[in-house]
């Protein structure tokens, strides 16, 4: 595989082969890179880059690896991909269900070479079923799961989560687990998997806890009308004078009594939280009282309690918090502002992964034994791209 520099973190001498796409599977490889893990990209020679056409500096789809770049449409990228895999931990794709197979790379293919390789696949719909060759972005696989129907005001249409629910959620963070638990297994047995990782499935996992409630008649289906989704008003965002907003999230009552206190809500609201008679009139009450400050004026009269009232930040202020100041939580790498690694760790710390991505290539092929005239050849015969 390849890289250069010192690698740090938990993952430390992990080699994964990460196949370029977009969305969850290269947000993966962007967390197990920071996490120690030698990801190598490997980028479709001729292959249209993404419509977003995001600049190097700021394209985290892209930081943290190396990258090589193959016409897998001739035998010899194709031969030198599979030399790439039998030295790989862990290969990632997030093509449609067969496009790897026709390439002759598909799970068997690898696995008759490299019966240790973890193979994590990312689709929206999975390997199998009706759908699976289908076309689709986060919202349409989140439209299948329910949770998307449950998202949105009362009076509303259901609203998209921005793309974390399925992409990021659903998606990478349950492709991330399937990976770890099958390095952990391999550890024991000797032998890779395949990760069948469908963003619909996940997301749907994501959402069981509301399955339960369902069940027990705790949860309805009318959107905006349940505990936590601002049919509840002491769980919802209120504007403030400045037009800004500030988020209430009181449940228990103890802590709705101290925002009663400290608002102050008069009663009977401030006594009869639960009643939800008495849910119209509270919600009025609140927004009337939240509208005659400004956001950062309720945020300083509610600091230091546990009435669990917030500020709603925006991206550029989220890193100028004093809690997330204290914690290092956002990073800055030259002229890009963004969340620092996490989880974090106590004895192998992650470690940014900047933007800092070169050609692999030279150093990846001669791991594999070709010397600089090899690849001199295969570069004047287009199978490999600067």
């Amino acid at each position: 595989m390849s890289g250069s520099g010192a690698k740090s973190g938990p993952l430390c001498g992990l080699a994964v082969i990460e196949m370029a796409g977009l969305g969850p599977a290269p947000f993966a490889g962007l967390m197990l890179a920071e996490m120690g893990a030698r990801v190598l990209r490997v980028e479709r020679l001729g292959a249209a880059r993404d419509f977003l056409a995001t600049p190097p500096r700021f394209d985290l789809d892209r930081h943290g690896r190396d990258c090589i770049r193959l016409d897998l449409k001739r035998p010899e990228g194709v031969a030198l991909l599979r030399r790439l895999a039998e030295t790989a931990d862990v290969l990632i794709e997030g093509f449609r269900p067969g496009v790897m197979e026709r390439f002759g790379l598909g799970p068997d293919d690898l696995a008759a070479i490299n019966p240790r390789l973890v193979y994590g696949r990312m689709t929206g719909y999975g390997q199998t079923g009706p759908l699976s060759s289908r076309a689709g972005h986060d919202l349409t696989y989140l439209a299948l799961t329910g949770a998307l129907a449950a998202i949105g005001p009362k009076d509303g249409r259901p609203v998209p989560p921005l793309n974390l629910v399925a992409d990021y959620g659903g998606g990478a963070m349950f492709l991330l687990t399937g990976i770890l638990a099958a390095l952990v297994e391999r550890g024991l047995s000797g032998r890779g998997q395949v990760i069948d990782a469908a963003m619909v499935d996940g997301a749907s996992m994501l959402a069981a806890p509301f399955f339960g409630f369902l069940a027990t008649g705790f949860w309805t289906e009318k959107r905006g009308a349940n505990l936590l989704d601002s049919g509840a008003p002491f769980y919802d965002t209120y504007e403030t004078a400045d037009g800004r907003h500030v988020a209430v999230a009181c449940l228990e009552p103890r802590f709705f009594a101290e925002f009663a206190r400290m608002l102050p809500l008069a009663e009977p609201f401030a006594s009869r939280q639960y009643d939800a008679k008495l849910w119209a009139a509270m919600r009025a009450a609140i927004a009337a009282r939240i509208g005659e400050r400004t956001r950062d004026d309720w945020d300083a009269l509610f600091a230091g309690t546990d009435a669990c009232v917030a500020p709603v930040l925006t991206f550029t202020e989220a890193g100028d918090h004093p809690h997330n100041r204290a914690r290092h939580t956002h990073v800055k790498i030259g002229d890009l502002s963004r969340p620092a690694p996490a989880p974090r760790f106590s004895r192998t710390p992650a470690e940014v992964a900047g933007p800092t991505m070169r050609d692999g290539t030279a150093e990846a092929l001669a791991r594999l034994g070709l010397d600089e005239a090899e690849i001199a050849a295969l570069r004047a015969k287009g199978v490999i791209g600067e």
